[in-house]
């Protein structure tokens, strides 16, 4: 078989054994009762939902790069993908424990009132998560300005700082690998490869994890985003570094089948540090670096606002900022069209342009 067809087939069977894993892992997750509890009031409806899919993409690319054992950089995807995923693993296996009941509450009031940082209109519903708000919540309750609609279980989860070091782990897999050049952007830059990589898989399993609150979002996403990266990958003859990509966008579509809206399925950690491991990872293994970063701007933008709020330098009602368009009146399924389409247009953008003006 020539190079073309060989693609072919992996992005086949990366896509289909995906599929089958998906629908079999749901089987048995719905057996064992691992779904999801949602925090965010509006996705209250998505109770219910069998999480951690994300088992099923690291199946995907663990079935695939087995059939096509020979190639050194399928290989190190998976392991990767593998060695991420296990981690997130572990996050969501903790998030099954309920760290505390919040308090769900509707205003009852004829005008607005402040509860926390957000600004409830008459009628509107929120959840009681900061301090300032349960303090809000004591005086209002008094006034009989709101009055408490429900509940919410607060997931208990890994602390950011461990989180942070079973990510700089996960890059050290990586850098044994010795796959990955010390050419960056055109560059040689030596020993720095060190916290070029570390940052990068940090940077990557964050944003994927960030950009995953919505059915199909983070999936359809990484399969444009990896789909982009591998034409752009054969467009320089870059025949090598097309393939961890042209993997990465079929186990993406492949968990798209049952992801998208209404999704019957979430990936959880496990798939979303997967996915955001492999994808930095394809890019450092292919030498694109620079096209893959662009490709993933949608996520790479949500990571900034969300810094930024965090910083208080901008007040976002609701973090991150899918679910601020969501708390405005968007709906879900137009935000994930959204953002597709924003991923699609900006990949087609860069290919353009490199072409026209760099070539």
């Amino acid at each position: 078989m020539n190079n073309f067809q060989i693609d072919i087939l992996i992005f086949i069977i990366a896509l289909l054994s995906t599929i089958f894993f998906t629908v079999t892992i749901k089987r048995i997750l719905i057996q064992a009762n691992i779904t999801d509890k949602p925090i965010v009031t509006e996705h209250s409806h998505k109770a219910g939902t069998p999480t951690m899919g994300g088992l099923a993409i690291i199946l995907g690319i663990l079935l695939t790069s087995s059939i096509y054992f020979t190639n050194r950089y399928l290989m190190i995807l998976a392991i990767i993908m593998a060695t991420a995923g296990i981690m997130g693993l572990l996050d969501d296996l903790l998030g099954l424990k309920t760290k505390e009941i919040q308090k769900k509450v509707r205003n009852i009031y004829s005008a607005p009132i402040e509860m926390g940082r957000l600004i409830l209109k008459p009628g509107e519903e929120a959840r009681v998560a900061t301090e300032k708000a349960k303090k809000d919540l004591v005086k209002y309750l008094a006034e009989k300005k709101v009055e408490i609609v429900g509940e919410a279980p607060i997931k208990s989860e890994v602390k950011e700082s461990e989180k942070i070091i079973a990510q700089i782990i996960i890059s050290l897999f990586l850098l044994g690998s010795g796959a990955v050049s010390s050419a960056v952007l055109g560059i040689d830059i030596g020993y720095f490869l060190i916290p070029v990589v570390i940052f990068g898989i940090v940077g990557a399993i964050n944003a994927v994890n960030l950009i995953d609150g919505m059915d199909g979002l983070a999936a359809g996403i990484l399969a444009i985003a990896s789909s982009a990266c591998a034409i752009f990958a054969f467009s320089i003859n870059n025949i090598d570094g097309a393939l961890p990509f042209i993997a990465l966008a079929g186990v993406s579509f492949g968990f798209l089948a049952l992801n998208r809206y209404p999704a019957s399925i979430f990936m959880g950690d496990t798939g979303s540090f997967a996915l955001g491991a492999g994808y930095i990872t394809a890019a450092f293994l292919g030498n694109i670096l620079y096209f893959a970063l662009i490709a993933l701007a949608i996520p790479i933008v949500s990571v900034i606002v969300s810094l930024l709020h965090r910083a208080h330098i901008i007040n976002l009602p609701v973090e991150p900022l899918h679910h601020t368009l969501n708390y405005k009146g968007l709906s879900e399924k137009k935000i994930v069209l959204l953002y597709w389409g924003i991923t699609l247009i900006i990949c087609i953008l860069a290919l353009y342009f490199y072409h026209a003006f760099i070539i």
